[in-house]
């Protein structure tokens, strides 16, 4: 018999709502749920395939642990045995640093992988953690740190009353968006030029984003701080600098005037390719626009100067007297955020607490860069331990990190690890134990992440549409379970790690003055949470706590997890407000323009003044139906304009001697890949575009959809030494290659890469 179910789509940042079509227990459709509060039935191609990624047969049904030297079927519990017997001795013998700890993308798109692992991170004691945001946010976190005191606090562009939109390295027409959380972001798009506002959009590739903009500015890649820079400089020589309602909460305006002093338009015209009078121009527009925002992204982090154009990109809205106002760039209020404190100097944010062992990167976040972690399992030094055993949560940095083959062969140096993944990849290969979570349709959701960055606010939960297949764990248990056998507590209930964390939050809310509950029993709270089990009841505890919630019944309107479920289409909390200084946590209680790590690495950037690339460089490129190397496995996601082909413009392939379609040796200080070209003029004369995530020809994998068109590995073109050094993050984005026609197709290929 067929029926319905809702559920939050996983696929992307976009955090629709669907509405899956159920006959006999397998998702057979999926479409836009009308009535969601956020997304208003809109759907993407991979929404819209949704019961093919659930489906997909090669997803693993059971736990697989090594035996002999070959992984194997096991039970959970031989499992969970193994890990235990695997992660202890080494923290016994070298040290908690020793295990390291690498968190992908995914965990970001599930309910678990927001609750668990920052236990197994401190339950482990390791400074050893690796995440996919040293590849893709890493500056952006670090500018906010400085600029707000909180890494965590990002302004998001007002995209539904905006009169001026400029984006910088950014393609929600294709990504759906990134950092910024809004459903149909082609249609607030087109909704902000139907209401006569303007689109600017900075990207050296004439992206589909950029096709529909007012103006494109194919910038050289990697020169977007020096834009951003210039704009600003543009702002204070013309007395264009209008703080509005922010001005009582900004510090050091004229010492920024100061530092971007040589930053003129004419001096950075050569480096990015724009006329200095263009750079003016859209400085002008930018402060006499009614409203405006100015939005950076994956383009603008992924280079050498990744801090410095996340801070620029904040700088310019403080400049124009448009964040935290209406129509600019405003902070969301999530509703699981913690009880808003009164507004005042906060503790700040400090980087480089500690280091990496081999390189000295300094740590951001509480991570180390990705880029490293080949070299801290395979490079021994006089300080510390190398990392021995590793645990890798739906992570796949064979195919994400710079290096590829380095790291491959470091993970098989390994004395053990463990690997939360659906499949067997180029990564959960080498593991000695591997827990896949069940499909999304029989996982709960809720967006924790996402919500912070949400262009609306509002709150939204999901319980499984399809109940949990035999044989099968939930991701909740599975990480519980991993948290117990990992830090020493394996056997016992995985209901503990849940009842744990919910009596020390209660514990620490009724000593907090200002929370709801100050003053009460946190028992007597504890046994008023509902929830089917206890992923929920911590649910439940966060909404209560939060800025919309109930109190524990001081306030007898707020939200509760009951209330949710009464609300299956989720509950609208109103357009973005202004917040400002309450959620500042600098130790000034200010917006600090100008602090000292970037004063630091100013100087850096005017070195950038004189630089001119020589030859052809690299820039990325995103496809809407996938998600980084998440879905090649499904076969209605490839295919079509889904392939990994090498765009070339057609200056550089008559010079080359290339054909459109001809395969095209591209080398870089990592190594060299081939892929078919692509000749088009979508990409700027000098630089080339490979796409991500792809790669899928390794042996030992279970993906065969993917290996049937395996693609090339961008990454395996880079080295992993170029990082920005504010943030660790890969430079992924201009980077210089070579490119050398092939006389004959590769065999095999049929049009793709080997």
């Amino acid at each position: 018999m067929s029926r319905t179910a809702l559920r939050i789509c996983p696929l992307c940042e976009a955090t629709c709502g669907l509405t899956l079509t159920i006959d006999d227990g397998r998702v057979t459709g999926a479409r836009g749920d009308r009535d969601d509060v956020f997304s208003k039935g809109f759907v993407c191609p991979k929404g819209a395939a949704f019961g093919a990624v659930d489906s997909d047969p090669d997803r693993l049904r059971t736990p697989l642990v090594r035996v002999d030297g070959e992984l194997r079927e096991a039970t959970w519990e031989e499992a969970f045995d193994a890990v235990a017997a695997g992660v202890r001795p080494v923290v016994e013998r070298h040290g908690p640093h020793a295990v390291g700890v690498v968190l992908g993308n995914p965990n970001v798109h599930t309910m678990a992988g927001g609750l668990y692992p920052p236990l197994l991170i401190a339950g482990l004691g390791t400074r050893s953690l690796f995440t996919a945001s040293t590849l893709d946010q890493m500056p952006k976190h670090v500018s906010s740190g400085l600029l707000f005191g909180d890494a965590n606090l990002i302004p998001v562009p007002d995209l539904d009353r905006t009169d001026h939109l400029l984006l910088i390295g950014a393609n929600p027409l294709e990504s759906n968006g990134s950092l910024c959380t809004a459903p149909d972001f082609p249609g607030r798009l087109k909704a902000l030029r139907a209401r006569g506002g303007t689109l600017t959009v900075v990207d050296p590739r004439r992206t589909r984003t950029a096709r529909m903009a007012d103006r494109h500015l194919a910038v050289r890649p990697g020169t977007d701080a020096l834009l951003l820079a210039a704009m600003a400089h543009t702002l204070f020589d013309e007395a264009l600098v209008d703080l509005g309602g922010c001005a009582p909460h900004v510090d050091g305006l004229d010492e920024l005037a100061a530092a971007l002093r040589d930053f003129t338009p004419e001096a950075v015209c050569g480096a990015c390719d724009v006329d200095a009078e263009t750079v003016r121009t859209l400085a002008r527009e930018l402060a006499a626009a009614p409203t405006a925002a100015v939005y950076g992204r994956i383009g603008s982090c992924t280079v050498p100067h990744g801090t410095l154009a996340s801070w620029l990109v904040d700088v310019l809205n403080v400049l124009t007297g448009n964040l935290d106002r209406p129509g600019g760039a405003l902070f969301p209020q999530a509703a699981t955020d913690r009880t808003p404190r009164p507004a005042g100097p906060g503790r700040g944010f400090a980087l480089g607490r500690w280091h990496s062992r081999v390189r000295r990167h300094p740590e951001a976040k509480g991570e180390l860069p990705m880029s490293a972690l080949a070299e801290e399992i395979d490079t021994p030094t006089d300080e510390g331990e190398p990392i021995r055993a590793l645990v890798a949560v739906a992570a796949n940095p064979v195919l994400s990190a710079p290096d590829g083959d380095r790291l491959d062969k470091a993970l098989g140096s390994l004395d053990f690890m463990v690997s939360v993944d659906p499949y067997l990849n180029e990564t959960s290969r080498h593991a000695d134990v591997v827990l896949p979570p069940p499909p999304p349709a029989q996982t709960p959701h809720h967006d924790f992440a996402f919500n912070t960055l949400a262009v609306r606010n509002q709150v939204r939960y999901t319980r499984p549409a399809v109940p949990l297949e035999h044989g099968r764990m939930a991701e909740t248990e599975i990480l519980a379970r991993l948290v117990l056998a990992a830090t020493g507590g394996h056997g016992a209930d995985p209901a503990a790690v849940d009842a744990l964390v919910v009596g020390q939050t209660l514990g620490k809310a009724v000593k907090d003055p200002h929370s709801p509950v100050h003053g009460r029993d946190p028992e007597d709270l504890a046994g008023l949470l509902t929830g089917a089990n206890g992923p929920e009841r911590r649910l439940d505890m966060m909404l209560r706590l939060g800025p919309y919630g109930d109190g524990f019944g001081a306030q007898p309107d707020g939200l509760t997890l009951e209330k949710l479920l009464a609300h299956p289409h989720g509950i609208d909390l109103g357009p973005l407000r202004p917040r400002l200084p309450q959620p500042l946590k600098t130790r000034s209680g200010k917006v600090e323009l100008l602090p000292a790590p970037i004063a630091a690495d100013l100087p850096r950037l005017r070195a950038a003044l004189d630089e001119r690339p020589g030859g052809l460089v690299l820039v990325g490129r995103r496809h809407l139906r996938s998600n980084n190397s998440w879905m090649h496995n499904v076969p209605a996601l490839t295919g079509g304009s889904n392939r990994c082909t090498l765009h070339v413009h057609p200056d550089d392939a008559e010079r080359l001697g290339v054909q459109d379609g001809q395969p095209v040796r591209v080398k870089g200080a990592g190594g060299e890949v081939t892929a078919p070209a692509e000749v088009t003029d979508a990409v700027r004369p000098g630089v080339v575009s490979l796409p991500h995530g792809w790669g899928h020809d390794r042996p030992g994998t279970r993906m065969r959809h993917a290996a049937t068109e395996p693609g090339a590995n961008v990454n395996q073109l880079l080295d992993g030494s170029l990082l920005d050094p504010l943030s660790g993050n890969a430079v992924l984005n201009g980077v210089p290659v070579e490119l050398a026609p092939l006389s004959a197709p590769v065999p095999g290929t049929s049009g793709a890469l080997t």
